[in-house]
């Protein structure tokens, strides 16, 4: 579908917004306690809250979707098995701009993927992130002096994503968009990964290099449960409407057959 030049711009604008806010929030938080920390999560929510006035409903179920399964992956591996651990708690292990924020750096990637530009360019630029998260996941497994299993792992998964997918520039928006995250996050301190998971079997880089994999299963997530529940709203919606039509005929009665013939 032809985008115009205004939805271009907007889109334009709306990355500028995302990704800035995501370095602001990384930022601040270096300085700031729980309170500060919990100010940064109402930031961060009326941030994507405002992202995502202009989008439809099927994005917003989508991004709804993905937080939801994204915070039940920070409370697994961050809070509960410590796979990698925040500078600041914040929520029972996870700062509270965490959730919020991931619904902003999947609506980055989807914003990336949806650019004329780069839908223009897609096999060039799935080629591109293959070879540099390719070199980059070489890097952690047979040079980087802190070997990285998982994230040549994640990135197999991204290579699957952009070979198989359906969206494939989404995935290429998931690489740049996660790929930021995650190397200011760890440069700052924000986070930092454990060297092995919990087996002590699989070795981790500071940030894992394929990252961007995990998100491919969101997206997953995301494009299969989005229609179901847009379904189950327009039934609900359905349901409600024949449930008002009775009181709807008892105050306004379908005229009798001798009205009718008068």
């Amino acid at each position: 579908m032809r985008r115009s030049a205004s939805q271009e711009w907007a889109d334009g604008l709306a990355l500028v917004v995302g990704f800035g806010w995501i370095l602001a929030v990384l930022l601040l938080d270096r300085d700031v306690g729980e309170l500060g920390q919990a100010v940064l999560g109402v930031g961060t929510w009326a941030v994507l809250v405002g992202l995502l006035i202009r989008e439809t409903t099927l994005v917003r179920i989508q991004v709804a979707v993905v937080i939801g399964f994204a915070t039940l992956v920070e409370y697994t591996f961050a809070a509960g098995l410590g796979v990698y651990v925040y500078r600041l708690g914040g929520v029972f292990g996870v700062p509270s701009f965490v959730p919020p924020g991931h619904g902003i750096v999947y609506l980055m990637a989807l914003t990336i993927g949806r650019l004329a530009f780069v839908h223009a360019h897609e096999r060039r630029f799935v080629a591109a992130t293959i070879v540099i998260g390719g070199a980059w996941a070489a890097w952690g497994l047979w040079v980087s002096p802190r070997p990285d299993a998982l994230g040549a792992f994640w990135y197999g998964c991204l290579v699957l994503f952009l070979v198989f997918g359906r969206r494939r520039t989404l995935y290429v928006g998931a690489f740049v968009a996660v790929t930021y995250l995650e190397l200011i996050g760890t440069s700052i301190g924000t986070w930092a990964w454990q060297t092995h998971d919990p087996t002590g079997l699989v070795t981790i880089g500071n940030p894992p290099s394929g990252a961007a994999g995990g998100y491919g299963w969101f997206d997953l997530a995301a494009v299969a449960l989005a229609p179901v529940v847009i379904g189950l709203q327009h039934r609900r919606a359905a349901r409600r409407r024949l449930r008002r039509a009775p009181a709807l005929l008892l105050r306004y009665p379908a005229p009798a057959a001798s009205d009718l013939g008068r």
